[in-house]
């Protein structure tokens, strides 16, 4: 079984400079490729595969090339993760599941530095407070004892260093062994998932909204002062291109967007973490089978009066990580058609309320009555509706 690890990384200064280099080298192999691949198929009319591509680039290109030899001075198995990337991002356009792949940028770019094991004999050797990547030796890690260490049951097989708003992490793909799943009670819950509140359970758990509390609203009051101070800086820049200050502004530019980095990627792991514990919590209720709707996240962007509201709550985050832990666990996982009216069914009598609007948070039965909570009258239809697709 196999299973990953992701954990922030203190690399010394002469390994951050080694992780800089790597990540620059892969990103300018990646942008390489697409460059490369575009100018023959405008040729010849024919698609170069990646393995063609690090072929070329190894046997022919560097060789003709002599400036470019500081693209070996990196790690190997680095560069051809980068280009076996682009690969792929080319295949999925083709098989129509991505548009065309985009060029890296360096201000915006998800580039990593990859390693592995290679052969039977190569040990990827971890301890309790630190982890010898190759390239870069022994790095010390912030969650201690966070990475299994025992060498005999746990082997790490692959890995990757990567870096967000002047933080390091490392990401490592362990082989684990086999594990029971554990015994399941006889009962399902029905998960509705909103806005007001993350999730409304059938068993009458409710997680509420996370983005409404006063630890996220002073972090955003926060960063909008840093973005405007960082929008200041720009139109400082435009007045003083053609003077002697214009690159300590510049500087200062990229003093502020690093503040205000920090501040986007301390919101995304506080919601991000969130939802993990919320999760977790109803994946070790251990119950017989998980029901939510199969909801349409795209469609429901493009209502601009939502739309910020459905991205910070991160409902196929939260999707994505709940089919991995019910898969974990053994739990049956169903998914309910977007158009089953759960909302507007009664739970009591089975009535359809039609009339029913957004802004009606109690439902109330026109038929027979029965009065609940709209969204938990959602979640109890969902636990026992019949018609279902199992993730």
């Amino acid at each position: 079984m196999l299973k990953s690890y992701k954990t922030e990384i203190f690399p010394t200064p002469e390994q951050k400079q080694i992780i800089h280099r790597t990540i620059g080298v892969c990103r300018f192999i990646y942008n390489f490729y697409l460059s490369y691949n575009k100018k023959i198929y405008d040729e010849e009319k024919r698609f170069v595969s990646g393995y063609e591509f690090s072929k070329w680039l190894n046997n022919a290109y560097l060789v003709q090339n002599p400036e470019f030899s500081w693209i070996k001075e990196v790690s190997s198995k680095s560069v051809k993760q980068s280009i076996m990337n682009a690969d792929r991002a080319f295949k999925n356009f083709f098989k129509h599941r991505t548009g065309f792949p985009n060029f890296k940028k360096k201000s915006n770019s998800d580039v990593k530095m990859y390693f592995v094991k290679t052969d039977a004999k190569t040990i990827i050797a971890c301890e309790r407070h630190r982890i010898k990547i190759p390239t870069l030796d022994w790095v010390r890690l912030k969650e201690k004892g966070y990475i299994p260490t025992n060498r005999e049951m746990y082997i790490i097989k692959s890995g990757s260093v990567s870096m967000k708003a002047g933080r390091y992490y490392v990401s490592v793909l362990v082989e684990e062994p086999e594990t029971e799943t554990p015994v399941l009670n006889n009962f399902g819950i029905g998960i509705d998932l909103g806005i007001k509140n993350l999730v409304t359970c059938s068993n009458g758990t409710i997680y509420k909204n996370i983005n409404k509390t006063v630890r996220i609203r002073k972090l955003e009051k926060s960063l909008k002062r840093q973005q405007r101070k960082l929008s200041r800086k720009y139109e400082s820049l435009k007045k003083l291109l053609n003077t002697t200050k214009g690159e300590a502004t510049r500087k200062n530019i990229q003093k502020q967007k690093l503040i205000v980095q920090k501040l986007y990627h301390k919101l995304a792991n506080i919601r991000i973490d969130y939802n993990n514990k919320v999760v977790s919590e109803l994946v070790k209720t251990k119950p017989m089978w998980i029901t939510l709707e199969d909801l349409n996240i795209s469609g429901m962007m493009k209502n601009r009066h939502l739309v910020k509201a459905i991205a910070q709550q991160k409902f196929f985050e939260f999707r994505t990580k709940l089919q991995a832990k019910c898969k974990a666990y053994g739990i049956e996982l169903r998914f309910v058609d977007r158009f089953y009216p759960s909302s507007k069914i009664c739970y009591h009598c089975g009535c359809i309320k039609s009339d029913l609007k957004l802004s009606d948070r109690i439902y109330i039965c026109s038929n027979c009555g029965y009065t609940a909570n709209r969204d938990f009258n959602a979640s109890l239809n969902l636990r026992d509706c019949f018609t279902y697709q199992i993730a």
